[in-house]
């Protein structure tokens, strides 16, 4: 056992020791995840496209019922259901059901009715900023045009609706608080994919493939040999974009480190086991890249980093279960943001551990048939 751990993290050292040395390299490990963190940090909006939301009716009254069915009617919002407490409505919001909850107090009808002005409280997802934003500001406009038919009601003083809105986990709605943490998923996929996805290919194309052959190593030591670069790598890019997220961008990290990380270690366990499978089919490093790109660019559009999972069409959503990158975006905002511990992502962590031993078993039968 200590001869083939020698082996594998001998096999491993060379394999970092090619990446460090060839400056191209270098500069794509390096240069495209640092530009593309501060453009997509400060540049990245997005636009509101679908708003599920929780009412808790305290009030039962006639109007309170007219003002839910105007948001249930309008195109931006979907009614998904009326709860019957506050623990319901904060469930909804906890668990990403809705993105938007309304609690309407027991005196909404009686105040409008005697003329005066009512109060209803409005609760937000904080964590997706932008969509709350937009979404805060259509409840706005939904309660102005309902204010405009009680004064035509009641004439020239009418009673008002004063809508209090309130976001959940980001207060203040910064974007940047949403894109960050997103953008620290997709650059350790890209490092991790682009350094295990064009290893096998590099050893063919540079002529020392079959030198590795002839080694004392069997395929599965050399497999995993290939693999170790892409979790270093992976660990020390995702570790700086974290300290670049706190420390830059002032993103709160209100979770666990420990959960966090081990998140990493299941996200990395699938991402480069993806690697392996595209390295060990491509022949040539261009080959390769172009696998690794064919690859993340539906990984990105499937994880809910710009589109919500849930405005995609049914089929497609079922496509987003097998996307490492949908889980490992809940666990980093859910890091950041929501205070979340292990015990919370491990609807998270199981799947992702189950992509990464089912892609590296088949990137072992894949290496081991190009051997034969």
């Amino acid at each position: 056992m200590r001869l083939v751990l020698q082996r594998v993290f001998a096999l491993a050292r060379k394999e970092l020791l090619s990446l460090l040395r060839d400056a191209a390299s270098r500069a794509v490990l390096i240069g495209p995840p640092i530009i593309q963190l501060l453009v997509f940090g400060y540049a990245a909006t997005f636009e509101l496209k679908h708003v599920p939301f929780v009412v808790y009716n305290q009030d039962q009254g006639q109007l309170s019922r007219d003002l839910i069915a105007r948001f249930s009617g309008s195109p931006t919002f979907d009614l998904l259901r009326v709860v019957p407490d506050q623990n319901g409505l904060q469930q909804a919001i906890d668990d990403k059901s809705a993105l938007m909850a309304i609690d309407i107090g027991p005196t909404f009808t009686s105040d409008l009715e005697r003329g005066k002005a009512t109060h209803i409280q409005l609760v937000l997802d904080g964590r997706d900023s932008n969509t709350a934003g937009l979404a805060s500001g259509y409840a706005q406009s939904i309660v102005a045009t309902f204010n405009e038919e009680q004064l035509a009601a009641h004439g020239a003083s009418p009673p008002s609706t004063v809508l209090l809105d309130r976001a959940w986990f980001n207060p203040n709605l910064d974007s940047q608080w949403f894109i960050v943490p997103g953008i620290c998923g997709i650059l350790t996929l890209l490092v991790s994919l682009l350094t295990t996805g064009l290893s096998v290919a590099r050893e063919r194309e540079m002529g020392t493939f079959d030198q590795l052959l002839v080694t004392p190593m069997n395929p599965t030591e050399i497999l995993l040999g290939k693999a170790l670069p892409g979790f270093l790598v992976g660990i020390v890019e995702g570790t700086f974009i974290v300290l670049v997220a706190i420390f830059w961008f002032h993103v709160p990290f209100t979770g666990s480190f420990p959960g966090l990380y081990l998140g990493f270690f299941c996200f990395l366990l699938a991402t480069v086991g993806i690697g392996l499978m595209i390295s060990s089919l491509a022949v040539t490093q261009q080959q390769g890249l172009l696998g690794v790109f064919l690859f993340m660019v539906p990984a990105i559009v499937l994880s809910g980093f710009a589109t919500p999972i849930a405005n995609m069409p049914r089929a497609v959503q079922y496509i987003t279960l097998l996307d490492p990158l949908r889980y490992f975006l809940i666990i980093l905002r859910g890091s950041f943001l929501e205070g979340g511990s292990a015990s919370l992502f491990w609807p998270q962590y199981w799947p992702l551990a189950l992509i990464g031993t089912v892609s590296m078993i088949v990137a072992g039968r894949l290496f081991r048939s190009r051997l034969s």
